[in-house]
């Protein structure tokens, strides 16, 4: 007998035809539903950490890129990151939903580097709604090295009041870049020029030089900051350079000689040769006199100009003094090629005069020419005695 049942034919006479048939109709059906995507169709494709490289201490952004390579949309209930040698920050996801088919989802976290320098592989774990998880090892490197920063070019001695070039140099040692990076003289008793210098960013390995002109007013302790940021945490690194105050090697040295004092009814006249016994050009040289003498003119202040190493110039001051005065301070002023003012004295006796003997003498030219009508006087006074007894 056979019957036409939901367009299958059956014959009732067999049972094993009719278990074949059923066995068909459901593998049609089952054929007819949609597969859905399994969870090993989403994987992790990339994470990124910022900064790459965390200092100790310092917190940052993972991120955690997931994409679901399957034909469906795969259900996720939730997502977190379990910590090894960093402290997770930021809360779990409690609740993602679909991905997509193809689709791409990030996840951030943010972590404390809270270990010791090394590499370590917190877990990010995603679970899906139906069945199973996902977790992922993702490394993460704990490395504590500074900027390093170092004097590389100074004046021998410092002088109160006399510009000097100070060089820094700052190198990036780590294995990632840093950013803002800024040197700032810091202290008391000195000027620097500029207040500030930016450098900006270190690529690894990378270096970069600064200068400061530094003008202290007193010995003091100088002190550079170097400021720079590894991702958004702000760190810095202190370089001492103690400032004493002496003699610079390279500077001018004028030097007074063939001095020789003249007087001149009440005025003095000096007359000599100034020269530069240094090792660096004097600029704007002026001669002059100081108390207890008072200037005055002709020659009240010889300028003299610029005098270069070794060379020198002729000069001549006048002034007038009161009283009893045996010596008084003959004045150099000069300056220096930043334009420092400097002063040198030098005393000199008003004894050593050349033209005149001391005041209250006799006259030197009338005295010889007494001394020649004497001997004249002499002279025909025994010629003509000599007559006579002749």
């Amino acid at each position: 007998m056979v019957n036409d049942l939901m367009g299958v034919t059956t014959i009732r006479s067999g049972r094993g035809i009719r278990i074949t048939v059923l066995c068909i109709v459901c593998a049609v059906l089952l054929l007819a539903v949609p597969a859905s995507a399994a969870p090993a169709d989403v994987t992790v494709t990339s994470f990124t950490l910022d900064p790459p490289v965390l200092m100790r201490g310092d917190e940052g952004i993972l991120t955690v890129t997931v994409q679901n390579t399957g034909p469906e949309p795969v259900a996720i209930s939730r997502a977190r990151l379990y910590g090894d040698g960093v402290v997770v920050l930021s809360d779990p996801y409690p609740s993602v939903g679909d991905i997509g088919a193809g689709n791409t989802k990030q996840f951030s976290f943010t972590v404390r580097a809270d270990a010791p320098d090394g590499t370590y592989y917190p877990k990010f774990v995603l679970e899906f709604r139906d069945d199973g998880s996902l977790r992922y090892p993702i490394p993460v490197r704990v490395e504590s090295t500074e900027l390093q920063a170092a004097v590389v070019d100074r004046p021998d001695t410092f002088s109160e009041g006399r510009e000097a070039d100070v060089a820094v140099r700052v190198g990036n040692p780590r294995s990632s870049a840093v950013t803002g990076v800024r040197v700032v003289p810091e202290g008391t008793g000195f000027t620097a020029i500029p207040s500030s210098a930016f450098i900006g960013t270190l690529a690894p390995d990378g270096a970069a030089q600064v200068l400061f002109n530094i003008t202290p007013q007193e010995s003091t302790n100088l002190t550079f900051r170097v400021v720079y940021q590894n991702g958004r945490n702000v760190h810095e690194t202190i370089l001492p350079l103690p400032v004493s105050l002496g003699e610079g090697k390279i500077r001018a040295d004028p030097v007074l000689t063939n001095i020789e004092v003249m007087l001149d009814g009440d005025l003095y006249r000096v007359t000599g040769d100034v020269t530069n016994a240094g090792l660096d050009t004097a600029r704007s040289v002026i001669v002059t006199s100081a108390a207890p003498a008072v200037p005055t003119d002709p020659f009240r202040v010889y300028v003299v100009g610029t005098l270069d190493p070794d060379d020198f110039s002729s000069f001549e001051v006048t002034f007038e003094t009161e009283g009893n005065v045996s010596e008084v301070p003959l004045v150099v002023e000069y300056r220096d090629e930043d334009g420092n003012l400097y002063t040198e004295q030098s005393m000199i006796a008003l004894e050593n005069r050349t033209a005149a003997e001391d005041e209250g003498g006799l006259p030197l030219l009338p005295i010889i020419v007494a001394l020649v009508v004497v001997v004249a006087a002499a002279a025909a006074g025994y010629y003509l005695l000599r007559r006579r007894r002749g």
